[in-house]
């Protein structure tokens, strides 16, 4: 009965991510809106997708449109444009940084090789599409998927690699 439910875990992660290429997408969230018309009800989607090389560069993107696969399309269309390079330290981040969107804060500090990603989806999502394998979060606020992306990007664009943090101060760190 177990691996039954592992298995269907499994195919479930598959139907969020997709690789294009090199990049991987993920799905955060789709919205579904209803408009109220003459003939009936009329339904829109808009999608939240994060994309990265899993290498170091990530962005996300918002897509509208009257169906669902379309809406993805665009939302990977914009996240490949909005793609920022962010500097890791081998499989983590090089310092504890706090990244806020709106009410979305959200705290990342670098973990030991072996820990994995400790995350909410929305936060698991940027994490493992930057290439970020061991990482510990905590977010506060706002729980809205949205805004939980927005303040992980925020976050992570404000790393430092180590050697720019010596040049900047003058000294050489342990």
């Amino acid at each position: 009965m177990a691996t039954g439910s592992r298995k269907k875990r499994r195919e479930d992660k598959k139907d969020n991510e997709s690789r294009s290429g090199e990049l991987l997408e993920k799905v955060v969230k789709i919205k579904r809106c209803s408009a109220v018309v003459k003939g009936g009800r009329r339904f829109s989607f808009a999608a939240m997708v994060v994309i990265g090389d899993g290498k170091g560069k990530v962005g996300w993107g918002y897509g509208k449109a009257n169906e669902v696969p379309p809406s993805v399309e665009k939302a990977v269309k914009e996240g490949m444009r909005s793609m920022v390079e962010i500097p890791l330290d081998e499989s983590t981040i090089p310092h504890t940084v706090k990244g806020t969107y709106g009410a979305a804060q959200v705290i990342l500090v670098p973990a030991t090789p072996g820990t994995g990603v400790i995350a909410g989806a929305a936060v698991r999502a940027v994490c493992e599409a930057a290439g970020i394998h061991d990482i510990l979060t905590k977010s506060f606020g706002s729980n809205n998927p949205v805004t939980l992306v927005k303040a992980t990007i925020a976050a992570l664009e404000q790393l430092r690699p180590k050697f720019d943090v010596e040049r900047l101060r003058g000294v050489t760190l342990s």
